[in-house]
């Protein structure tokens, strides 16, 4: 039983849009705002081009060689095992965080009409034992949707994104209508009250890089993408264009909407007045009492939506870790509907566990210390492609890929340096606890260390290090502030050349990634053939 290649462009473009907009569109606006002030509208644009950036770098060796959880398997072709376990292991641990944010963030706002499904206590996104419950409810259901099958799967996501779209287009074009205040952009501190620093640290900790990596489940579901060459760009990057239009109509809109009062004690102590969410709280204030329903019905669909998608890709990343011999051969799998369902099953467990074992604060933390550092290796990958696979045939071909390369796996490192040093701590916590794993899968199966691929990873130790040494010497997220401005960016950015130019010199050979290629081909010998895998420059 082999996956069915049943997604096409819209389906696959709306699979990107509904992870991308989610909650963060909920509360991104407000945290955002906090961290930088007006200025959060630089914050977006960087945010959402530094990922599309990123997200070329994936159109082109996604629509090339298009498997199932690519984020975790295409490291697999460039670089082998060990920088495979790497960035699959830290992705898998974030896409199992991703479901239950969305569902309890959902749940959060639900909560100002059900106030049972809360504790009881003031704090946000803190769930009662019914809470709770619903929750893993949700994700059960979830996973029912997904097991009927990819195509049921994709009309369903579809008709929910276009709500996604609708909602939040809408309240953006009521507040600036009913309420916009200019004076807001160049009062209280000025258009960028806390500088540049605030603006980078809203990047990575405003919800903005958090909003923006969903586009990664259109990477995850490749392998069940019709005419996958054409349909993959398509849907990244068009994805990332829609969604950075959206979010910064409504930080616009929500910055304009803010009263005197709700100002007037910085941009830092923004004052909403309620518990129902920030723009919920601004649509209350100004009375706009008949969007009050859509805008519940919106902050309910958009985290579901995203959710839904999340729990594909994640059994998606099952998948693709048990066909990189880091899972056993069980996640292999398919069920009757050619669904990694058992994949996804083990990420239905996980995600209730962590629905009751963590805070909303700690898994938000990890999904952004986990998933992050799994974008890097796209950028070198893309450079890496070049070189082996030549051959293959590139409908959608970048210009300057080595200059699209360097530059992406800059902003990945400069994002991860914004993040802090806290959530760079929590990391390397987590890659420990993958290496632990991986430590363990080699010795049950005894594998030799020549087919580790450890000198195709030597470029990670120093890598990893530079960063971890660079967020503590920082001045973001616990940092010590004892390197300053602008020669931490500097620093950062040597790093990410010196680390960009090894990783590229520590590929597989061309003969070794041709053999993981000739793997993959078996594994997909009798699927359609749109463009795929075997097909070569003429």
């Amino acid at each position: 039983m082999t996956l069915k290649r049943n997604i096409g462009p819209l389906g696959l473009t709306f699979v990107a849009v509904s992870g991308v907009i989610g909650s963060g569109w909920i509360f991104g606006p407000l945290i955002a705002a906090q961290i930088a002030g007006p200025a959060a509208l630089v914050s977006w644009a960087i945010g959402g081009i530094g990922m599309l950036v990123l997200a070329l770098s994936y159109a082109e060796i996604s629509s090339i060689i298009p498997v199932a959880g690519g984020i975790a398997r295409l490291p697999a072709f460039s670089h082998g095992k060990t920088t495979t376990m790497v960035m699959g292991w830290t992705a898998w641990l974030g896409y199992n965080t991703q479901a239950p944010i969305e569902t309890i963030a959902a749940l959060d706002y639900l909560a100002a009409y059900y106030p049972a499904i809360r504790d009881g206590t003031d704090t946000q996104f803190s769930l009662s034992p019914l809470g709770m419950s619903v929750a893993i409810a949700l994700l059960a259901f979830f996973t029912w949707i997904n097991a009927i099958g990819v195509r049921f799967f994709a009309r369903t996501n579809t008709a929910i994104t276009w709500i996604k779209i609708i909602i939040p287009v809408l309240l953006a074009a009521c507040l600036i209508d009913l309420e916009f205040n200019p004076g807001n952009f160049t009062e209280y501190g000025g258009f960028m009250p806390m500088g540049w620093s605030g603006v980078f640290a809203a990047v990575a900790s405003g919800g903005i890089v958090f909003s923006f990596i969903g586009f990664r489940h259109a990477i995850d579901m490749a392998g069940e993408t019709s005419n996958p060459q054409r349909t993959i760009p398509m849907a990244i990057i068009f994805s990332i264009l829609l969604c950075i239009a959206i979010y910064s109509v409504l930080q616009l809109a929500f910055i304009g909407a803010l009263s005197h009062e709700q100002l007037a004690e910085g941009w830092s102590h923004i004052k909403l007045g309620n518990k129902l969410g920030p723009l919920a709280s601004l649509v209350v204030a100004l009375g706009i009492t008949w969007i009050t329903l859509t805008l519940y019905a919106g902050v309910f669909i958009g985290p579901v939506g995203a959710a839904l998608v999340s729990t594909g890709s994640g059994g998606r990343l099952v998948l693709a870790m048990a066909e990189n011999d880091l899972f056993p051969d069980f996640f292999r799998q398919l069920s009757s509907r050619s669904i990694p369902l058992r994949g996804m099953l083990l990420n239905l467990v996980i995600g209730a566990l962590t629905v009751v074992a963590f805070s909303f604060e700690q898994v938000v933390t990890l999904n952004s210390a986990t998933i992050i550092l799994s974008f890097s290796i796209g950028p070198v990958a893309l450079v890496c492609f070049r070189k082996q696979f030549p051959h293959l045939k590139r409908r959608f071909r970048l210009p300057v890929a080595e200059i699209v390369g360097v530059v992406g796996f800059a902003l990945a490192t400069l994002i991860i340096y914004w993040s802090g040093w806290q959530i760079v701590l929590l990391m390397f916590a987590v890659l420990g606890s993958g290496v632990v794993v991986f430590l363990l899968h080699i010795a049950l199966r005894r594998l030799p260390l020549a087919a580790l691929n450890l000198g195709n990873a030597v470029w990670l130790l120093p890598y990893l290090l530079g960063i971890a040494g660079l967020s503590y010497l920082g001045n973001y997220g616990g940092g010590r502030g004892i390197v300053s401005q602008p020669w931490d960016l500097l620093l950062a950015l040597v790093l990410s050349g010196v680390s960009f130019v090894m990783a590229v010199a520590c590929r597989l050979s061309t003969d070794e990634a041709q053999t993981n290629l000739d793997r993959a081909r078996v594994a997909t010998a009798d699927r359609p053939r749109e463009g795929i895998l075997d097909e070569k420059v003429p």
